[in-house]
């Protein structure tokens, strides 16, 4: 049995009329004929019943004709694996990022990558920073976009770029009359921040003493919000007057809001900073590939 043989017999079925098969794998009617009719002597059974009506395929047949079409599937997926080694920008990449991070980069790095690897196109998946680390040691991810540092058994990262943490508050609030903020003015404002699971939130409080003392206070004035929410819902809040917060530099420029509802101020003195990251495995066959998303990531981040 040849790949030839499955080929007639698979498009065979489809069309059902020797001479449209024929055409559509190239070969003439009587090779076609022919290559069936051994076929179907090696087999010992009938595949096609023929009449001058029509073509119909057998009971036997159609479960032949399924097994060599998976067949034929899983050569084309082979085929598709070495190209994809063999030119490691071609193929799908399957890839992470985190909530506060994916919706505010992805916009200008997806065009960038469709031009630096138009063969290469993307399964996006956004997630809390635990269970990217999950997806991607188990296979389900090719890589993460995260912030550092990223820990796991066999994964390699590597940092791309830093952002400052900027506070966004309302415009009328009395500290948007400052042109900066010190951190200990914050410790007795209504503060709001990302609930459980969202790394920002742990890098604001280790990187914000102050702030990390009045959350340890039940009643004080800092609040997560509940089910981990987002940036958008903490912005929707400040602009509803229920407090302020502290945002990435790079989600305070995706407001929808005009300047007269919200304002963003920078920090004074040394800011609080998170660095920004590509995981992957150390096993990924297509380093490559990481090497090209990583140097995108920074050329939309610095061109943002």
């Amino acid at each position: 049995m040849t790949l030839n043989e499955l080929r007639y017999l698979v498009t065979l079925a489809q069309v059902r009329h020797f001479g449209k098969a024929a055409k559509l794998c190239f070969v003439s009617q009587p090779t076609l004929s022919v290559a069936i009719k051994k076929l179907e002597e090696k087999l010992g059974v009938s595949l096609f019943e023929r009449s001058n009506q029509q073509l119909s395929v057998t009971p036997i047949g159609q479960q032949v004709v399924d097994r060599a079409r998976n067949i034929l599937e899983q050569l084309d997926d082979m085929d598709q694996l070495v190209k994809n080694a063999k030119d490691p920008l071609q193929g799908e990449i399957k890839l992470g990022a985190i909530f506060t991070i994916g919706p505010y980069l992805f916009p200008r790095f997806i065009p960038n990558l469709a031009k630096s690897a138009p063969d290469m196109p993307l399964f996006i998946e956004e997630n809390y920073t635990a269970n990217l680390r999950q997806q991607l040691l188990s296979g389900r991810l090719d890589a993460a976009i995260i912030a550092l540092p990223f820990t796991g058994a066999d994964i390699v990262t590597k940092a791309i770029y830093q952002e400052d943490l900027v506070v966004l508050l309302p415009t009328q609030h009395p500290l948007a009359k400052q042109d900066t903020i010190d951190q200990q003015q914050l410790a007795n404002e209504p503060l709001m921040l990302l609930g459980e699971g969202h790394c920002l939130r742990d890098q604001i409080l280790q990187s914000c003493p102050a702030i990390m003392d009045a959350a340890h206070n039940l009643d004080g004035p800092v609040h997560s919000l509940e089910g981990g929410g987002s940036l958008e819902t903490l912005r929707h809040m400040v602009a509803s007057g229920m407090g302020i917060t502290i945002i990435p530099e790079s989600a305070a420029n995706f407001s929808l809001y005009s300047q007269s509802v919200l304002t963003v101020r920078r920090f004074s003195g040394t800011p609080p900073k998170r660095t920004v990251g590509l995981a992957w495995r150390a096993s990924f066959p297509r380093p490559k590939a990481m090497d090209m998303i990583s140097q995108v990531i920074k050329t939309s981040w610095s061109h943002g």
